[in-house]
């Protein structure tokens, strides 16, 4: 399953809580709201490069999957993680942020989910409507529909932090 393209972000849900969640300041938050970014995949066997625009904002993460790498988070931190590549699913955990990144044919699904781990507790029974989880869905060639539910859709099950 090849993942390399150029996908422009179609929609989101739950963005401003999550990003709140995570800590990003308000005033970037308001900012970056209503930008529609560009994620550009390059893949070349185990190998990915993955460059996120959203206005004036580039991140870049390259990375092998099954072997650790310094990825930059969505608050600029860089952090050592290991990204996973389950069937048509890239799955890493950042420092409290699990990801699902799903191939469905032209379009990616990204669901996120911030783990209260910091104070002992792990999200369980996560729904669309749950500050703690943000959907973002990236499309190049026209309209998907989301599934309601996210969870079962992305086969997540039970997170876990890297330690």
């Amino acid at each position: 399953m090849a993942f390399t393209g150029k996908y422009q972000l179609e929609s989101q849900e739950n963005f401003e809580p999550f990003m709140k969640a995570i800590g990003l300041p308000d005033d970037l938050i308001q900012k970056g709201k209503d930008i529609k970014s560009l994620s550009e995949i390059e893949q070349n066997g185990d190998h990915f490069k993955v460059t996120v625009t959203t206005g004036t904002k580039v991140m870049v993460n390259s990375f092998t999957v099954g072997q650790e790498a310094e990825l930059e988070t969505l608050t600029g931190e860089k952090i050592k993680s290991t990204v996973n590549l389950v069937g048509n699913k890239l799955m890493v955990s950042l420092k409290g942020v699990e990801s699902v990144t799903e191939f469905n044919g032209d379009t990616i699904i990204a669901v996120s989910m911030w783990l209260l781990a910091q104070h002992g507790f792990e999200l369980s029974n996560v729904t669309a409507v749950d500050p703690n989880l943000c959907t973002f869905l990236d499309n190049d060639a026209g309209p998907h529909r989301l599934q309601e539910d996210k969870q079962a859709h992305l086969g997540i099950s039970q997170p876990s932090l890297n330690k």
